[in-house]
């Protein structure tokens, strides 16, 4: 644990500066997004992802994490998202087009990052040793919200390594002490059933197996049941450090 959040106080000491001219880059172009959307804006949204998932791979796992025993497999996890968005950007999959069927949910999930800090300084931490808009857990939550408000088409296996990164957040809120990772994973449950919704019943052909609307029926209990998963778990460790 304890090296757990000196690595987030070295990474967020040394980079504040460049972490806040990333954020401020990543509102433009949301806005952008929202005011004039069209290839150019998709496409500058998708290389700024691209950079962003490339700075949490090399700058916050490869070296400010470098401590923690797993930093080469996240910072390879986070290099295969900054590579499927080469991908999408270079094929055009994602489609960015205004989304008012999820808005809410959507609106929720981007301003969640700026939310991560106000836990941390709610719990008693400190700058540098706190949660930043520009972690693993924000970037993902930004990334789920912008798909949601943007995307009538997204990509599916994106879409799949965002939500396991968001559940595995539960694990972290244990071993690190870091309880503001559960807004990612409950925020996630919603996003995951909306986004596997559309794509089972909207993209595949009628006659599936089991039928579309018994898969529609089957994501709702899959994600009741991450749901109750997750509020068992956010009682269990009330209940741990009672």
């Amino acid at each position: 644990m304890n090296t757990f959040w000196k690595t987030i106080a070295d990474y967020n000491a040394a980079t504040w500066l460049y972490q806040a001219v990333i954020i401020l880059v990543g509102i433009v172009l949301t806005v952008l997004l929202a005011k004039r959307p069209g290839k150019r804006t998709g496409l500058a949204m998708k290389i700024f992802l691209i950079a962003t998932y490339l700075w949490i791979s090399v700058v916050y796992y490869y070296i400010y994490c470098a401590e923690r025993s797993y930093n080469s497999v996240m910072a390879i996890f986070w290099a295969v998202l900054a590579c499927a968005w080469v991908w999408d950007a270079v094929t055009g999959y994602t489609q960015f087009e205004y989304n008012r069927k999820h808005a809410l949910l959507a609106y929720v999930l981007l301003f969640m990052p700026f939310v991560y800090p106000l836990m941390s300084l709610y719990r008693g931490l400190h700058f540098p040793e706190m949660t930043s808009p520009l972690i693993p857990s924000s970037v993902v939550t930004f990334t789920i919200g912008l798909l949601l408000l943007f995307c009538r088409k997204a990509n599916i296996f994106i879409i799949l390594l965002l939500c396991h990164w968001a559940l595995i957040g539960l694990s972290k809120t244990y071993f690190f002490g870091i309880p503001e990772d559960f807004l990612v994973a409950a925020a996630s449950v919603p996003a995951i059933y909306l986004f596997f919704r559309e794509y089972f019943l909207t993209n595949l052909h009628k006659d599936t197996k089991p039928k579309a609307r018994y898969i529609n029926w089957l994501l709702a209990l899959l994600c009741v049941g991450i749901g109750l998963l997750l509020l068992g778990t956010m009682f269990y460790e009330l209940f741990m450090d009672a």
